[in-house]
């Protein structure tokens, strides 16, 4: 698979980011939640990202 970066807070890659990937679908670097009371399959995460974040992203039309 291949990522582009598309937003992120910072420049050094340990940061909240949003990727567009090869396969037409995004992908997400956050802090992983571990404390939210669902069932998530193994092979899935739950990750939590700055709204500013989302926001900048569909401010700068890059998703």
């Amino acid at each position: 698979m291949t990522l582009t970066r598309l937003v992120g807070q910072c420049e050094d890659g340990d940061c909240p980011a949003i990727y567009a990937t090869d396969r037409g679908t995004l992908a997400f670097q956050g802090g992983i939640v571990a404390d939210h009371g669902l069932v998530i399959p193994a092979h899935e995460a739950l990750v939590e990202l700055p709204v500013e974040l989302i926001r900048k992203a569909v401010r700068d039309n890059l998703i």
